[in-house]
């Protein structure tokens, strides 16, 4: 372990101070017009990055993959996927992102493979061959009469009504918490963990600047594979929560921190769904020696439908009070221990403007704004979505063929054709949760298929093109872009927006989120107010203002009236206390 950091009043890390734009390559810039977006189509928008002056690129993944999970089934973790270039092409984007003063930051996928990788088909193909143990394969708990084998345990996969699969030539079942074809591998194997080591190593060695992790607290299980409780009363839900955060899950990381990470210079978030601040702190716990940051999903959960058979799905708008109080938890628990990763949306997520802003036409912009304001002041790492800077909205398909996401028809299937949802009913709750909201190509004009292809798009566009692109975005000097442009701008020159703590106002109010960043270290005589209206209506409130000498850093109004909040205003003051004579 390192040696233990207290950085409540510390300095910050290297790794702390970027700001983060994630790109989904198939729906970001396609360069050959085959309808899917691509390397050098992302290559030919470093430019427009630059511009809006984020500090790293995450890059979903772009390596080889049959495509059952847009990406996240992997058959080849060292070559890329034919539709989005080559290795070369890779090179490239590298390069000039690295020219451009742009770090890259890759998806490690290693829960699962596709099963079309050569470990698992090696695997499958006898019980003795030597890439077995990658995989998790367990015998049947018994045979039904017609002699059909029963699964393991009752264990329910994101994607499939069982995690379990039956490889008839073996005649055992796999583990798959996801597709049937992404087969989860082995991590109690230690020749599979160096087999994972070595193929990040492989990546930080082209000079990869770090590395997301997909549910990477998955990677451990309960050796005894106990049934799923929730599954057992009845409950419509997968069972990650029955993997998430199992026995060996820490060893595992600090293994992997102590054979690659720590000899790199990286920067690391891990995605860690059914996690607790407690946990948190385990996984990114600045004496730890494991990650640097996480994506929690608490505050994503702030709206998910009460009916636990309908899981995610409904139109349901969040409470403020709640999440406030679960990102006020997350700031207060993780303080001077760990640190956040901050994020309204993600390629998994609705789009942040129609989830908790406004995306009427009257009202997009401006809550946009606020939505940025209020997540790139709080103490973390803000990560921006791409097409968040343009307020893209959600879409509204009405035909489930238009959509592509395999959990969309999974669960239209589900639970439609079960009774349980109607068609219209889902097709709205679709239009306010489903995955395709986010994937839907970035609008970077408003000419034919928005700029984003010459061809057929792979997914149908969101109508809104017309009036929501880059083009116009970049036209407007009072655009969401260049609002976001300014806060990078903002945190890059002030270091309270970093390590600044963090203090909630009035929790309980329902309409406006207030909160302090008050200076440690080098901004030990600064404190920051930030104040939100999260309504359409125009209220009246007054704070107490700290000590110093007050000079309002940024609003998206042109003027401001005090105490008097317009609809959807954010606006940020700066306390400086003047020095003593």
């Amino acid at each position: 372990m390192t040696e233990q950091l207290d950085q409540s009043t510390a300095e910050t890390q290297w790794w702390q101070e970027p700001v983060v734009y994630q790109i989904y390559p198939r729906s970001f810039n396609d360069s050959n017009g085959d309808g899917i977006g691509d390397l050098p189509g992302i290559t030919e928008k470093i430019p427009y990055l630059a511009k809006l002056g984020v500090d790293v690129i995450w890059l979903s993944p772009i390596y080889k993959s049959p495509n059952d999970d847009n990406g996240y089934d992997i058959s080849d973790y060292r070559d890329i996927m034919h539709e989005f270039g080559t290795m070369e092409d890779f090179d490239t984007l590298l390069e000039t992102a690295h020219g451009a003063g742009i770090k890259i930051m890759m998806d490690l996928v290693v829960n699962h493979s596709s099963d079309e990788h050569e470990w698992f088909q090696q695997a499958k193909t006898s019980r003795d061959n030597k890439y077995r143990d990658y995989y998790i394969w367990k015998d049947a708990a018994g045979f039904t009469e017609d002699g059909s084998p029963i699964p393991p345990n009752n264990w329910v996969a994101a994607f499939s009504p069982s995690a379990w699969e039956w490889e008839p030539i073996t005649e055992q079942f796999y583990l798959h918490l996801f597709s049937v074809k992404q087969p989860d591998l082995n991590w109690e194997n230690p020749v599979l963990r160096e087999e994972v080591y070595e193929l990040m190593r492989f990546w930080l060695d082209k000079g990869v600047d770090g590395f997301r992790m997909d549910v990477i607290n998955l990677i451990s299980k309960d050796p005894a594979y106990p049934d799923d409780p929730a599954v057992a009363a009845g409950a419509k839900t997968d069972s990650l929560g029955m993997a998430a955060n199992g026995p060996r899950v820490h060893e595992f990381l600090h293994e992997m921190h102590e054979q690659v990470l720590a000899h790199y210079p990286v920067i690391t978030v891990g995605e860690t769904p059914h996690v607790t601040t407690a946990d948190g702190l385990l996984y990114t716990g600045f004496d730890r020696g494991e990650l640097q940051t996480l994506f929690q999903f608490e505050h994503m959960g702030v709206d998910a439908n009460p009916d636990a058979k309908l899981g995610k799905w409904n139109d349901t708008r969040f409470k403020l009070v709640d999440l406030k109080r679960i990102l006020s938890k997350w700031q207060d628990d993780l303080s001077g221990k760990a640190w956040n990763a901050l994020y309204w949306n993600n390629h998994d997520q609705p789009r942040a403007v129609s989830r908790f802003g406004n995306d009427a036409p009257e009202h997009r912009v401006r809550s946009a704004k606020m939505l940025g304001t209020v997540l790139h002041f709080m103490q973390g790492t803000p990560y921006i979505y791409q097409g968040e800077e343009l307020g893209m909205t959600n879409v509204f398909f009405d035909d489930i063929k238009d959509y592509n996401d395999i959990e969309i028809h999974d669960s239209y299937a589900k639970l439609v054709s079960s009774g349980t949802v109607s068609h219209e009913d889902m097709l709205r709750y679709i239009s306010a949760s489903g995955r395709d909201n986010a994937r839907t190509p970035v609008q970077w004009s408003a000419e034919k298929n928005a700029g984003f292809t010459a061809g057929e798009p792979w997914l149908k566009l969101n109508p809104r093109y017309t009036e929501i692109n880059a083009e116009e975005a970049l036209a407007d000097e009072d655009s969401v872009f260049y609002h976001y442009q300014e806060l990078i701008k903002l945190r890059h020159a002030n270091p309270v927006m970093i390590n600044g703590t963090y203090r909630l106002l009035d929790a309980e109010d329902e309409q406006v989120y207030a909160y302090l960043r008050e200076g440690n270290g080098s901004s030990a005589d600064q404190t920051l107010l930030v104040i939100a209206n999260f309504t359409d209506q125009q209220i009246e409130r007054s704070y107490v203002q700290p000590d110093g000498e007050q000079t309002l850093l940024t609003s998206n109004y042109t003027d401001d009236e005090g105490e008097t909040l317009r609809p959807y205003e954010a606006k940020v003051y700066l306390y400086t206390q003047k020095e003593e004579n």
